[in-house]
């Protein structure tokens, strides 16, 4: 079975970044994350708001890194 995964880390070094602002999220949000890497008892409900902050951030991030450079 081949895997279809489309979640290639393009930056290697945010690999670490990304996980700690994960466990971030969740702790802000009130979501228990297990510290060992195994998330398979998380609501998908959960994981959505997680999912979501962090991208909501990212694109934060993303809007003042461009406001700085104009």
């Amino acid at each position: 079975m081949s895997s279809n995964n489309s979640n290639t880390v393009l930056v290697p070094q945010a690999t670490a970044a990304l996980d700690q602002m994960k466990y971030e999220v969740a702790q802000e949000l009130g979501i228990a994350l297990s510290q060992d890497g195994y998330h398979g008892n998380l609501l998908t409900k959960d994981a959505g708001y997680i999912g979501g902050n962090i991208t909501r951030r990212l694109v934060q991030i993303a809007e003042q890194s461009l406001a700085g450079r104009q």
